[in-house]
């Protein structure tokens, strides 16, 4: 079983930057491929960035592609993303992900563990 924990998210002015982590309970990380998504009231869920165990392969959706980037410090447990340049559309709950494989995924059904989200306000 892993627990996830997000933190980091605020309200932020449009061009600024926030960074959330993602602290996950068990002993490693390892393998485990991890995913960042956001969910606005009433929406689907979104994909946002993902990472493989190793670190060397990352996804991004369009829409963040140059401004975020996903990072994971598998021997602090911990994945991270920055989030710069940041606009109003970026307002959201943002959640961190995780699936029992080395690989990560773009799709939220490939996920088996889930953080609580993370509010991020970004004001125009």
């Amino acid at each position: 079983q892993v627990q996830l924990v997000e933190s980091g998210g605020g309200l932020v002015q449009a061009g600024g930057s926030l960074r959330l982590s993602c602290a996950a309970s068990a002993r490693t990380l390892t393998p485990v491929g991890m995913g960042w998504f956001r969910q606005a009231p009433e929406k689907d869920r979104e994909f946002v960035a993902s990472i493989n165990w190793s670190g060397a392969s990352t996804y991004y959706a369009d829409s963040v592609k140059g401004r975020f980037t996903i990072s994971r410090e598998n021997f602090k447990n911990t994945v991270h993303l920055q989030m710069n340049s940041l606009k109003p559309e970026d307002t959201d709950v943002y959640y961190c992900a995780a699936r029992r494989t080395a690989e990560s995924s773009i799709s939220q059904y490939d996920y088996h563990y889930w953080g609580q989200g993370t509010q991020v306000t970004v004001s125009s």
